[in-house]
């Protein structure tokens, strides 16, 4: 695929804090299916910690967490300069709950009981917020890559990717011309606690080129 390798900002890697374990396993399980890399905390302590360390695209944030309200760890994350986007999900429904999160610096608010469909659209929508685009279909010449239902073309022609190279592929039609490191990349591939291979990063990016 010549000429398509920019240095790009990351696809998509949501940092996921939420107490119910259930509900947690079934959005990490539905992210996953729709290729985003998600690292899951349940308390707001831990959270912050990895915001610290690690380079997230998006938060999806309970409200009613054990060690701390949600609402009062999101006015902190801001006041420490922290921009990420953030989702407040909870099933705090009144009017004025929401409010009350959006004045506190949310980005979007989904109540439960929710549909997963609609969380992943939300953070679709996020994420085109943030690259400055209104639409989910990324191109480049000829290339196109749907980022909804995963089909990439070159020339109208189906191209078959893996999970990670689709990842990739999308880091690099999101928003071109921005330098990261190779630690910054494999941030966004990859979650806190998956074993990575030394030249995993290299192996991708081979495959990739060779489509």
């Amino acid at each position: 695929m010549p000429g398509l390798f920019f240095a790009v900002k990351l696809t998509m890697h949501v940092l996921l804090i939420e107490d119910d374990e259930l509900i947690a396993s079934g959005i990490r399980s539905g992210l996953h299916l729709h290729a985003m890399t998600v690292d899951g905390f349940t308390t707001a302590s831990a959270a912050t910690q990895a915001l610290a360390v690690g380079h997230f695209d998006v938060a999806v944030l309970d409200l009613g967490l054990p060690d701390d309200d949600g609402l009062s760890v999101l006015k902190r994350w801001r006041q420490a300069g922290y921009d990420l986007p953030v989702l407040i999900l909870t099933a705090r429904d009144a009017i004025e709950n929401r409010i009350t999160g959006l004045q506190a610096g949310a980005d979007d608010y989904l109540i439960k009981p929710f549909d997963l469909g609609e969380l992943v659209a939300r953070l679709q929508a996020l994420q085109r917020r943030v690259a400055g685009r209104s639409v989910s279909l990324l191109q480049h010449g000829e290339l196109s890559f749907d980022p909804v239902s995963f089909q990439v073309t070159l020339g109208g022609e189906p191209i078959e990717l893996s999970r990670r190279e689709l990842l990739l592929l999308q880091a690099f039609l999101n928003k071109p011309n921005h330098i990261l490191t190779p630690d910054q990349v494999k941030d966004s591939l990859y979650g806190m606690d998956d074993e990575i291979e030394s030249n995993a990063l290299n192996v991708h990016l081979h495959n990739l080129r060779k489509n």
